[in-house]
Order: C-alpha cells, then sequence, then structure tokens
C-alpha cells in the first residue's frame, strides 16, 4: 500500500514542481516523499523509479503526439537511434526515472537509522 501512495505522490509532486522549477525539480520531489514515507531502500527507489518513468513517459509522448512526431524524429536521426522516435521517449523517461530512482534511494538510506 505504501509503494502505491508513493508513487502517486511522487508523481504529482514532481508534475506540481516540474511546472515551476528545472527538471531536476523530479529529484526534490522524490527525495521528500521518500523521506517523509519510510520504506526499504529497494522499495523505494522502485517507488521513485516507477513515478518518474510514467510521468515522463506520458508528458513526453502526450508532447509528441501533439508536434505529430516531428522533433522527436529529427533528435532521433541525430542520435544513433535510427530515427525511432519511441525509442527516445523511452530512453527519456529511464534517465528521468534513474534520477528519480536515486533521490528516493538517497532519501531512504538517510532515514536508516
Amino acid at each position: 500500500m505504501k509503494l502505491a501512495v508513493s508513487i502517486i505522490l511522487i508523481a504529482a509532486l514532481s508534475f506540481a514542481l516540474g511546472l515551476y522549477l528545472p527538471w531536476w525539480s523530479i529529484a526534490l520531489g522524490a527525495f521528500i516523499v521518500g523521506a517523509l514515507i519510510h520504506q526499504r531502500p529497494i522499495t523505494s527507489f522502485l517507488a521513485g523509479f516507477a513515478s518518474i518513468f510514467i510521468l515522463w513517459f506520458l508528458l513526453a509522448t502526450v508532447i509528441d503526439i501533439r508536434n505529430q512526431h516531428i522533433l522527436s524524429k529529427k533528435l532521433a536521426l541525430l542520435l544513433p537511434l535510427g530515427g525511432n522516435s519511441f525509442l527516445l521517449i523511452l530512453i527519456t523517461a529511464l534517465i528521468g526515472a534513474l534520477v528519480g530512482g536515486g533521490a528516493a534511494l538517497s532519501a531512504s538510506y538517510l532515514k536508516k537509522k
């Protein structure tokens, strides 16, 4: 139950912080929720990882659909992705998820006695 609540809270707080602060504010959201809801380190990492992965995947997909895949296809051509915009979105979500998971894990270790 704590895992589901943590995932929802991290995603909501990171989204709200991302509206006003730079991209790395997702780490603040994951850290705050990870510090407030104490869990085992692996569970805390999974909550941060899953919530930011889902959040960034959905946000990147919505943005990509709204501009008809123009920018993502051009970026995927610059990177060695073969023009695959979906793979670019997955990599974007994975990078954000690692930041969120690391922040939640750090908070879990901070609370550990």
